[in-house]
């Protein structure tokens, strides 16, 4: 299995920290937040390769650490310079899986948060499943809801419904930027851009998926924390104890 790390954001809402640095190599704690994501998912030994998909301003550093680490670990630059030029979340997917001849199932994620707990229970669900999953959690707040995706999902956990960024959201249940794709499922992200799926947010290509074949959604065993802006990360810094479920 590939893990395919969203990290070609250019986090403006946290400039002048990440105005020439990128997000997930922020400190928390005593590692970086990659360090974080990756160190965990290493223990479930399902993963053979990860890919950090970085815009251009930020590989450099993406490089430099990829040196301090023993896994087998990818960059691969999308080229891009400025927030105004990016390609968005779905089409740097999409950019990866070109550019490396990718074919294999896929555990794709945001670089820019943390959990108390582990994505191994993801991972074990999704493979348990046999089919493309994404987590879930209950969001009581009205006004986060428009920035999320929500699901509708029956008691199988089946997803009959899922809309990004909805005026009009149906249900409480959000979905962070953690997705599983089979391998024959990561083989239809070029045909979900085709047919016109949304291509920033990542969560839109599952919306499209979700009409297309099975997808299940995990509920969340823990936290999430979202660094979003300057006061979020401070926030993170002081309450974030690590891995604990």
């Amino acid at each position: 299995m590939k893990c395919l790390i969203l990290a070609a954001g250019y986090a403006t809402r946290l400039y002048p920290l990440t105005e020439n640095f990128p997000k997930p190599l922020l400190a928390v704690g005593e590692k970086t937040i990659l360090d974080w994501l990756v160190d965990d998912i290493d223990t479930a030994g399902a993963v053979d390769e990860y890919v950090v998909i970085s815009n251009h301003k930020y590989a450099h550093h993406f490089e430099a650490w990829v040196k301090t680490k023993e896994q087998t670990i990818t960059v691969v630059d999308d080229g891009t310079e400025s927030n105004e030029t990016r390609l968005g979340a779905v089409k740097d997917i999409q950019f990866a899986i070109e550019k490396l001849g990718l074919s294999d199932d896929m555990l794709v994620i945001a670089g820019d948060n943390v959990l108390d707990f582990s994505l191994t229970h993801f991972i074990r669900y999704a493979k348990e499943k046999g089919a493309s999953c994404v987590m879930r959690y209950f969001e009581p707040d009205d006004k986060k809801l428009l920035k999320c995706g929500v699901v509708t999902v029956d008691e199988n956990d089946k997803i009959l419904k899922m809309t990004e960024k909805s005026p009009t959201p149906e249900t409480h249940w959000c979905t962070p930027p953690f997705y599983y794709y089979t391998k024959e499922d990561a083989g239809l992200v070029k045909e979900g851009i085709e047919s016109g799926c949304g291509t920033d947010a990542p969560g839109s290509y599952i919306a499209w998926l979700c009409t297309q074949t099975p997808v299940h959604a995990m509920e969340m065993p823990g936290k999430r924390y979202d660094i979003g802006n300057l006061e979020s990360y401070e926030q993170v810094k002081s309450e974030y104890r690590g891995i604990t479920k």
